[in-house]
């Protein structure tokens, strides 16, 4: 039966491969250096062999060409030299490849090179050939095992006492044990040469790097210069369907949820960077429009969060439609007002994040965040791989250095217990719950769990109801080629958090630094937004984004039905276009039956639209409500004569949907994206919406348009 590579791999993977000793270390080291030493003496003897032959054939040919005179002699000569050109050219063509491949270094008997370090006055070729191999091994990238235990995760596992939680979900606290509680203890010089051995071993079988190994029909590679891990064509985002266009008296009431992620705008920059265009699913046009902050008038009030700024405007890609344009930025938390923070960070350490994308990038995001919180607030560390753990007890952060030290230790290897991973931090959140303090779970990840609770309504379900205990949680993602946006927009949005996506450190300092307090700090949950049109005078209507947001018209009055929060100082940014009734075009007919248009209960000639919004402070249940008639005094005649914050965003939500390739924005194109956001960008003082016009110059190329 023939054994394949695929064999091999299976049955290392069913084995219990034990630590070897040092003795058989140095066997395998021995047995390397023997096995470069035949090989190098079998090289030497064919070279010799061939010199050997061409120098025999030079004076034979030397012989043959000294002519004496003699005719006959002569003929026989220059037929012999025909012959023997015609061999050399035949041997020359043909004849080394079978030289060589004639036998191998199997066939060659053993060449026995003592290789154990002589005494210190030797200095002999054995021992210059060891410590050559042993250099090799040292400098070699390590490639550890398909599984790793959590320790391997951890630079000096001696100091840490993982905890692992029950699979099966539920309430209950994890139990604490050593993860390798029935392993004898092996020296870290030894475990690191082991590792480099099996690195070495991995790489010359071709096994796949540390971590997942990726599904049937979908790839996973390894960038041969650093070892790094990297999956190729496993992001997931959720289908989206764009909303459609609505006849106001059919339906004239539209419901959303608010949404304050932004992780999509920063994917699509990414991927346009790469130089390729984002999937359709990725762009989600709502999140681009909000990762840009906007000069709403702020309230005085804690007690009133925000208050909305409402405009009408043309609409830049259809003259026959407007965009009504809604706005409203929270109350901004002073720093003395500012609340203790509770933070346990879970962090993702499985081989997948093995790339100078993930968790280096992530050690030095936390770092910054680390550096700007107070003394007085509390930092726990849980990670995540083959199975999860507790790297860091709560900690204050006036204690930095052991924080950062603990940031510091983490190496990625495993696979990945994600589900797990959030039980035993929400174990901790819950030990260490301050009332009087801000109590969230920051979760950092690329992908995919596939340990633990891997069910995607099963962890929804267990987030939802620790929800209910007071602690948020935010969700940042790292890396691509295995991103699982769909899965970490579930988790945030079940989890009273926001969802970012840190695709470079200024991102990790833009969300964690810059904007904080509307990571952090919430000043608002449950906020939906409803809007009533007057079919008076507007004809149809669609809301731009917000596909996944959707509520239904009763959901707004059911405190029960979870909504988007919105953090300090945060900004809120929705746009629908719609049709006036005089407008000479319209996408939808009426309809030749049609009743009558309902006279309104109140005299509203003037009014477009009644909006509507309910919202709950943070610790309460029972919801307020805020309204605001959308009327006639809100509109303005040109896009170049409206507020640059609004320009700026018709400019994104256009982009968003070229990009998308929506079938509302006709013959709209980059450049005209270009020409419209250019004069908006306004003061910039970080420089975000010049960059943004850089990532339309990029879809424009990327595109070949």
């Amino acid at each position: 039966m023939k054994i394949t590579d695929n064999d091999i791999k299976k049955a290392f993977k069913q084995i219990d491969i034990p630590e070897p000793s040092g003795t058989v270390k140095n066997k395998a080291v021995r047995d390397a250096t023997d096995e470069f030493v035949r090989n190098s003496v079998l090289a030497e003897k064919k070279s010799k062999g061939f010199s050997g032959f061409l120098r025999r054939m030079g004076k034979t040919f030397q012989t043959l060409t000294t002519f004496k005179g003699d005719p006959i002699m002569t003929l026989r000569q220059f037929a012999t030299i025909g012959v023997l050109v015609i061999a050399v050219g035949l041997f020359l063509s043909i004849g080394p490849q079978m030289f060589y491949t004639s036998k191998t270094s199997l066939d060659m008997p053993a060449v026995k090179t003592p290789v154990i370090v002589p005494k210190d006055d030797q200095d002999t070729s054995g021992r210059k050939i060891a410590q050559t191999k042993k250099e090799e091994l040292e400098t070699s990238p390590a490639l550890p095992e398909a599984q790793v235990d959590l320790q391997d995760a951890i630079t000096t596992p001696a100091t840490v006492e993982p905890k692992l939680q029950k699979s099966v979900p539920g309430e209950s606290r994890p139990e604490t044990q050593s993860v390798a509680a029935n392993q004898a203890p092996v020296p870290a010089k030894e475990k690191a040469d082991v590792k480099r051995l099996a690195g070495k071993f991995a790489q010359t079988a071709g096994s796949s790097v540390r971590g997942r190994r990726a599904p049937e029909g979908e790839e996973s590679v390894m960038l041969p210069s650093q070892g790094y891990y990297q999956d190729v064509g496993r992001d997931k985002f959720e289908e989206i369907k764009i909303n459609p266009i609505k006849l106001v008296t059919e339906e004239p009431v539209s419901t959303f949820s608010v949404d304050v992620d932004t992780a999509s705008y920063s994917f699509v920059r990414k991927q346009l960077n790469n130089g390729v265009l984002p999937q359709k699913d990725a762009i989600r046009v709502e999140e681009l429009i909000n990762y840009f902050e906007y000069d709403y008038p702020v309230p005085d009030d804690r007690s009133k969060p925000f208050k909305p700024s409402v405009a009408l405007y043309p609409t830049p890609w259809n003259s026959n439609t407007k965009l009504l344009h809604i706005g409203i930025k929270g109350y901004d938390i002073v720093a003395a007002e500012k609340p203790r923070s509770n933070l346990v960070f879970l962090l993702d350490v499985s081989g997948s994040m093995n790339n100078p994308d993930k968790l280096p990038l992530l050690k030095n995001s936390f770092s910054m965040l680390v550096d700007s919180l107070g003394s007085e607030d509390t930092v726990a560390i849980v990670v995540y791989a083959g199975a999860a753990g507790t790297v860091l007890e709560p900690t204050k952060v006036k204690d930095k250095g052991k924080i950062l030290a603990s940031l510091n230790k983490l190496n990625a290897g495993g696979s990945t217990a994600g589900g797990e991973g959030i039980q035993l931090a929400y174990s901790l959140a819950e030990m260490n719950f301050d009332r009087e303090a801000v109590n969230r779970v920051i979760l950092a990840t690329d992908g995919d769990f596939n340990v633990g609770i891997t069910d995607r309504n099963e962890l929804k379900s267990f987030i939802e109801r620790k929800r209910k205990t007071g602690i948020f949680l935010s969700v940042l993602g790292f890396g691509q080629g295995n991103y699982n946006d769909a899965l970490m927009q579930t988790l945030a949005q079940n989890g009273n958090g926001n969802a970012a996506y840190i695709d470079n450190l200024n991102e990790a300092r833009k969300v964690l630094v810059d904007e904080a307090s509307s990571t952090l700090f919430t000043i608002a949950k449950d906020v939906k937004l409803q809007i009533e049109f007057n079919p008076a005078k507007v004809h149809d209507y669609r809301l731009i984004g917000y596909e996944t947001r959707i509520l239904k018209r009763e959901d707004f009055n059911n405190d029960k039905v979870d909504a988007g929060d919105i953090g300090s100082g945060h900004s809120v940014t929705a746009i629908y276009e719609i049709t006036p009734v005089e407008s000479r075009e319209k996408l939808i007919d009426d309809l030749r039956y049609r009743k009558a248009v309902a006279k309104p209960k109140t005299d509203a000639t003037s009014e477009y639209a009644f909006l509507k919004i309910r919202y709950k402070l943070p610790d309460e249940d029972t919801s307020k409500l805020i309204t605001l008639p959308v009327t006639t005094e809100l509109e303005f005649d040109g896009i170049s004569g409206t507020p640059n914050d609004m320009q700026f965003a018709a400019a994104v939500a256009a982009f968003g949907q070229v990009l998308r390739n929506d079938p509302y924005t006709g013959d709209f194109n980059y450049d005209e994206i270009i020409k419209l956001a250019e004069p908006a960008r306004g003061r910039d003082q970080f420089g975000y919406r010049s960059e943004f016009l850089n990532m339309v110059r990029l879809a424009k190329t990327a595109r070949g348009m």
